[in-house]
């Protein structure tokens, strides 16, 4: 057979070959990425306060994270995380255990300089017969706003943003007030460095922008 025949001849076989290639692999199989794209969360509008607060929140992680390095460089066992689990649950506990009078709660939670500040405000309401209850209408925010080491203590200011509920029942059994109020607070927490007691007390409150 001549050679220019069998050229053909496999051209012909190869471009058949290609054909059914490109029939098989060409084709999609199953569900493409396209299919179901990912949704994209929108991104807050500038000037609505979503805006600002996501503004706010950047900032401060940046802050709060040249911050911490200088706190773990002391205390390489400090988890921001589980800080702020933590001043999340004493924050409601100290709130009702002041509301309740609670003072053998208190005592070892707080600095003595807190604690004598707590206590005149608890002796005030008995002294006028009142009672007090504080609930929370949802779950505390906690954010860090700083954490550092001076000298020997660890120092962390937490803000706080809450929706309390509180009933105050006067002395002789009269109607209850009930007020709903939302707090803003910053609270400072320290502890010694290298104590055996690794728990943080409350050594001062403030208040705070919301």
């Amino acid at each position: 057979m001549p050679v220019q025949v069998q050229i053909v001849i496999f051209a012909v076989i190869a471009a058949f070959v290609l054909f059914q290639l490109y029939n098989v692999l060409g084709k999609k199989v199953g569900r493409q990425p396209e299919d179901n794209p990912r949704p994209v969360a929108a991104a807050p509008a500038p000037g609505t306060p979503e805006a600002a607060a996501a503004q706010r929140a950047n900032v401060l992680d940046a802050v709060t994270l040249a911050s911490i390095a200088g706190l773990r460089a002391r205390d390489p066992s400090f988890d921001p995380n589980r800080f702020l689990e933590g001043a999340r649950q004493a924050y409601e506990t100290i709130v009702s255990a002041y509301a309740q009078g609670d003072r053998e709660t208190l005592k070892p939670l707080l600095t003595p300089t807190v604690m004598a500040s707590f206590e005149a405000g608890i002796a005030a309401r008995e002294a006028r017969g009142e009672t007090e209850t504080t609930e929370f209408v949802h779950a505390p925010r906690a954010d860090l706003e700083e954490a550092t080491a001076v000298e020997n203590r660890a120092i962390t200011r937490v803000r706080f943003l809450a929706e309390l509920r509180n009933r105050v029942r006067p002395a002789g059994g009269g109607e209850e007030a009930i007020e709903e109020r939302r707090v803003a607070e910053i609270w400072t927490f320290e502890r010694l460095l290298g104590a055996a007691d690794p728990n943080w007390v409350l050594s001062r409150t403030e208040a705070a922008t919301a």
